[in-house]
């Protein structure tokens, strides 16, 4: 499906989109407090959770309504703009009528089209943009599902939002970056609007400027960062969540890099090394192509004696070969896993492909 989108906000310059505020509105006092404090950094979007999806029940999943007026107030006294999440049909009703100047939908409903769809139907008509979260689990199909369901419902002021995704393993971050999704989400849509929710993706404090400058290094175009006058007393989310100062110091130490330049001497060296990479890769694809060969030739006889394909204890030695080799070559431990199973499970195809055939040494 072919979409062209518009900014969702009209940024001067091309400056990054700010979004910041509480991850849950708790009273009336706090948000107006938070958001008089960031009125004076000049944030562009003012964000609070009104209603809250929660993993379990029993957790404070959102003061509903109430809230709304709170965030009216904020754009009456401060002029911000307010932002909050929506994940059913009276949510976009009620976010409306109090003048919500742009919806957000959450992580667990992009997960289900269902849902995405009743939003869909809900805001049909009106001129109003949305922000759209990655799913849970990292898959790129649902999210750009999500994005045509909003689309064909008559709304080109679209972005997404970058919040990381779901990992069962040991990580430091709370929803694991996996930049490779936003990175192909850019790639297919130049011009969707993309913004970084550092505080999801780190789940805690002193990561947080390191992941805003890695979006920013990746040429997103804004961050949304929980922020709370008093984090530890947070009714959610409370480790993650910074003061106004601590947002504004972390803010004015990141780096905004320029998307390319007129600077030719800079344009031939870069153009020069790019091609020296293009030559790599092409000696990398050529020996993949000779390992599936082989691949090839192990499946036929592992066929011939009636073997299974996978063999756990040669994966093992591959793997832990790999990682230790690749550190040596300054290549994470994660590239590596990422690399050589995705290697593993070519050439696991490939072998399938020659037990499955008819040629010689079926039984």
């Amino acid at each position: 499906m072919e979409m062209t989108f518009q900014p969702i906000l009209d940024q001067p310059n091309k400056r990054p989109i700010v979004i910041a505020g509480p991850c849950s509105a708790e009273t009336e006092e706090q948000v107006l407090q938070t958001a008089r404090d960031l009125a004076k950094q000049n944030i562009d979007l003012f964000r609070s959770g009104i209603w809250k999806p929660r993993t379990r029940p029993g957790s404070f999943e959102g003061i509903g309504v109430p809230g709304l007026k709170w965030l009216k107030r904020v754009k009456e006294e401060t002029g911000l703009k307010v932002t909050t999440e929506v994940a059913k049909t009276d949510h976009v009703f009620e976010a409306l009528k109090h003048g919500i100047d742009v919806l957000w939908i959450g992580a667990r409903t992009t997960v289900n089209p269902f849902s995405v769809q009743e939003v869909a139907d809900a805001i049909k008509g009106v001129d109003i943009p949305v922000l759209i979260k990655n799913p849970i689990n990292p898959d790129l199909s649902l999210w750009i599902g999500a994005i045509e369901r909003i689309y064909k419902a008559g709304i080109t002021r679209i972005g997404v939002i970058h919040r990381g995704f779901a990992y069962h393993g040991e990580t430091k971050y709370r929803n694991v970056p996996f930049w490779q999704f936003p990175i192909e989400l850019k790639r297919r849509f130049p011009d969707l609007t993309i913004i970084c929710d550092n505080s999801h993706i780190c789940g805690r404090r002193d990561i947080l400027f390191d992941v805003a400058q890695k979006a920013f290094d990746l040429d997103f175009d804004g961050i949304m960062t929980e922020v709370h006058p008093d984090p530890d007393k947070a009714w959610s989310d409370a480790a993650q969540q910074i003061t106004p100062d601590q947002f504004k110091e972390l803010f004015g130490r990141l780096v905004r890099r320029n998307p390319t330049t007129d600077n030719i001497e800079f344009l031939e060296t870069l153009e020069h090394l790019r091609n020296e990479i293009d030559e790599i890769d092409d000696e990398i694809l050529s020996l993949l192509g000779k390992r599936m060969e082989l691949a090839d030739s192990i499946g036929r006889y592992k066929k011939r004696n009636n073997i299974a394909i996978l063999q756990p204890s040669r994966w093992n030695e591959i793997l832990e070969r790999g990682i230790a080799k690749g550190a040596i070559k300054g290549l994470s431990e994660e590239f590596m896993e990422i690399y050589l199973k995705a290697i593993h499970q070519e050439s696991i195809n490939h072998q399938e492909a020659v037990m499955s055939s008819k040629e010689e040494g079926a039984i």
